[in-house]
């Protein structure tokens, strides 16, 4: 951070700002221009955000020169990061297609939904033990009976699985079942949370807020990678806007931007983005076409008999599109199915 005192701010202004950087810690230097001091400060950018330098008498300005995202940032980590998902990839040159029930009911239902998703190209399993709802009637999940059911389909299929954990308490249950640890939308400004599956040695799914920026996103990233784990996929599921034609709004530009801004792999959830089965597909290839280096499907058996989120649930002749467009779409940007 920078800051740039006004044309002929007097010394003892200078003073003044210098010594409230070093009682809050960090580390301050002058440098005296023909028409302008600069101060340049070294430490906790958020910190020094926090000492209102700009109401100082004499300060013209303050900018910050750069990310209070260390750990994740593309400045500080220019290659992009590859995560391995129990030996499934998802980064750069690739693409990988994550699908299954958006909650585990039954085991019968797990199964058959599992087998739709692989038949259809997926190598990740997602489903829902533990699921988080606005509404307290809703159904909330099966709990550790839903992991032991994903637990069996992994043995059954294959496939590793990735769920979501609602509780710091519950991740290290969580993580005896799961292969890769989600944080949903509802708790990506759970800190307790992000510091405990930080600390679990999983790799993570961090879901975007419904109205969280960019930095508040890559922030929450932080607080993760800060416990020393650094396998961390970004995932877009769309974010809370004016519109309510769709469950939310697709920020389409927030794969190239998250790209440009961190190191970590970014996926889209296009089913719980648009909320309506007849825009996963088209929201995929649009994923495809930016650059994301996986999908989140949902994958329902009977999607009018689901416990949570039937609408958009793909089955039949719409799956068989997800499969065709994850098949074709990718070498077209240069990448290939993971398989």
């Amino acid at each position: 951070m920078v800051v740039v005192m006004r044309t002929g701010a007097a010394p003892e202004e200078i003073d003044a700002v210098v010594a409230r950087v070093e009682a809050a810690g960090g580390s301050a230097f002058v440098s005296r221009g023909v028409q302008r001091t600069i101060v340049g400060l070294v430490g906790d950018v958020v910190q020094f955000q926090a000492l209102n330098l700009a109401t100082m008498p004499g300060v013209g300005d303050v900018v910050r020169v750069s990310k209070p995202y260390k750990l994740v940032s593309r400045e500080n980590h220019p290659e992009a990061t590859t995560v391995s998902v129990a030996g499934v990839p998802i980064g750069p040159d690739t693409f990988t297609l994550i699908a299954g029930p958006c909650a585990v009911e039954t085991p019968e239902q797990t199964l058959a939904a599992a087998l739709m998703a692989k038949e259809a190209g997926a190598t990740l399993l997602r489903g829902g033990a533990y699921k988080p709802r606005t509404s307290p009637y809703a159904f909330q999940g099966l709990g550790e009976k839903g992991l032991r059911i994903l637990a069996e389909v992994r043995e059954e299929t294959g496939l590793p699985i990735v769920t979501e954990v609602v509780d710091a308490h519950d991740v290290s249950l969580v993580a005896e079942y799961a292969d890769m640890l989600q944080v949903g939308t509802r708790n990506m400004q759970n800190f307790a949370l992000l510091q405990a599956v930080g600390a679990a040695g999983k790799p993570v799914m961090l879901k975007r807020g419904m109205t969280a920026t960019y930095e508040e996103w890559l922030m929450a990233a932080e607080y993760i990678a800060q416990r020393g784990n650094l396998d961390i996929v970004l995932c877009e599921r769309g974010i809370r806007t004016f519109e309510t034609s769709t469950r939310n709004t697709l920020d389409i530009a927030a794969v190239p931007m998250m790209h440009a801004l961190s190191h970590l792999p970014v996926i889209i959830d296009p089913s719980h983005s648009g909320g309506r089965r007849d825009l996963v597909v088209p929201l995929t290839r649009a994923a495809i076409g930016v650059g994301a280096d996986a999908v989140i499907v949902d994958v329902h058996p009977d999607p009018s008999a689901a416990l949570c989120d039937g609408p958009q649930a793909l089955f039949g002749a719409e799956l068989d599109q997800l499969a065709a467009a994850c098949r074709d779409l990718p070498p077209v940007v240069g990448r290939t199915l993971v398989r």
